[in-house]
């Protein structure tokens, strides 16, 4: 399929590619050896990926105990060979 830049660097998106990916409104674009990679961004109300983390901390009954013992565990393997 072809899209073609008009003359203020805009591109339309033939509907059967756009059919092929999920909803989204924006486009993480990077370019690689030349060519063009346009990959979809879902965005989320701010606050919500926090919202949903806490609650599988707390589906997962990991107590704040649990954290912090985790955090020294891993501070404590600092440079050392695994």
């Amino acid at each position: 399929m072809l899209a073609q830049k008009t003359s203020k660097n805009q591109l339309t998106l033939p509907k059967k590619v756009l059919q092929e990916i999920p909803d989204t409104d924006y486009f993480d674009v990077t370019t690689k050896d030349g060519v063009l990679i346009l990959r979809p961004v879902t965005m989320s109300e701010p606050g919500s990926r926090l919202a949903s983390v806490r609650q599988k901390i707390k589906e997962l009954g990991i107590e704040p105990a649990d954290m912090d013992r985790a955090i020294t565990w891993a501070r404590g393997r600092r440079g050392r060979r695994r």
